[in-house]
């Protein structure tokens, strides 16, 4: 393998696919990054933890075709200090070794053979569905944060995606919190789909992820893995087995009082009350009445504080406690400049969506009030 490639394009993959490379496994193999350099004059670089795998595909000049499989930190730390100058890569098959060359510098990485590193998916082609990528980024983050991160239901540690009709739900579940969003499609989906992907691949999908472009999304029959595809980057993840719990019974349908606030003073107030409510079961205290509601975080060690946010309600008083973390990251999802919160009373869940806005919804359990 001989190739020469540009020194930001290089760099660039390496930090793509440099996340999932872990000198943490027992398999030392998995801290590596595959280097295959093709006739078409491509570069693939790639990186697995067995669960997960990326691929990044980048253009270079390819003398000699070939692979090699070398420390993937090592190998990034390197570039990066290397002026913005083409880098010459050439295996040294004899000594299973990587000579890296640029301008004046050089360097000699100990490689691993091509054939001991984990076989990567060859994938049939299968019926794809194709979304805007920052949609999808956005959507993701608006949900993967939900998903519970206890090993013993493992089916809540994914995200759930369904493809119907002329929409994609992802939706994410911890049995104390829901999240659910949407991307509306232009026309209907041929074929339904639906599965449940680690929380993890979708954190890695929305890293890699840019905000412009498009993402292709294939399921392919039987194989029990996802493919995501974004311009030079292929994403391969394992599904989880199982069903995911049927979530839509406990959204509530009617409310009593429903308030419409300010989303960035609800959270300053939540973070506030969150200094106070951490060492109290991290319970925020929510007083709606009189054209305010009131956001209240107490300890018996520390003290207490209490923020009046001006809001337009709609219904009766209420009085309602939630864990104030969640609160948070669920305000932290909201991109609309007011939100909506609707509840029935103080032990019935709390549905908070983006005042104007569909396709998002998150719902929260209450925490009891004590007397």
């Amino acid at each position: 393998m001989k190739l020469t490639i540009a020194q930001d394009s290089l760099c660039t993959s390496l930090g793509v696919v440099g996340r999932l490379a872990s000198g943490r496994s027992t398999l030392p193999v998995l801290a590596n990054v595959l280097l295959q350099a093709t006739d078409e004059g491509l570069l693939r670089l790639s990186a697995t933890d067995l669960e997960l795998g990326v691929t990044c595909t980048v253009n270079c000049q390819v003398e000699t075709p070939g692979a090699i499989s070398v420390p993937a930190r090592t190998l990034a730390d390197l570039i990066a200090t290397f002026p913005r100058e083409p880098v010459c890569l050439n295996l040294n098959k004899p000594n299973l070794s990587l000579e890296v060359t640029s301008g004046s510098s050089k360097a000699s990485l100990k490689g691993v053979s091509a054939e001991e590193f984990p076989p990567l998916p060859n994938l049939e082609e299968s019926p794809c569905l194709q979304v805007p990528a920052g949609e999808f980024k956005a959507v993701v983050q608006r949900v993967v944060f939900a998903a519970s991160s206890d090993q013993s239901r493992p089916i809540l540690n994914g995200v759930l995606i369904v493809a119907e009709e002329r929409a994609l739900t992802l939706a994410a579940a911890d049995g104390f919190r829901l999240s659910e969003s949407k991307i509306f499609l232009e026309s209907p989906v041929a074929e339904p789909k639906r599965c449940v992907v680690p929380a993890r691949s979708m954190v890695e999908l929305a890293h890699v992820a840019t905000d412009t472009g498009y993402l292709t999304i294939s399921l392919p029959a039987k194989c029990g893995q996802i493919v995501f595809r974004l311009p030079g980057i292929e994403l391969v993840s394992q599904l989880i087995e199982g069903s995911f719990p049927d979530y839509q019974p406990i959204v509530p349908q009617k409310y009593t009082t429903r308030l419409t606030v300010s989303t960035a003073l609800l959270l300053k107030a939540s973070r506030q009350a969150e200094i106070f409510a951490r060492q109290n079961g991290k319970m925020a205290r929510l007083v709606v009445k009189s054209g305010q509601v009131e956001v209240i975080g107490q300890s018996e060690e520390t003290g207490l504080t209490s923020s009046k946010v001006d809001a337009s309600i709609e219904g009766g008083n209420l009085e309602i406690g939630f864990n104030v973390l969640y609160l948070r990251e669920a305000l932290g999802a909201i991109r609309t400049p007011t939100v909506t919160l609707e509840a029935t009373t103080s032990t019935s869940p709390g549905v908070f969506r983006p005042a104007g806005e569909e396709g998002f919804l998150h719902v929260l359990m209450p925490l009891h009030l004590s007397e």
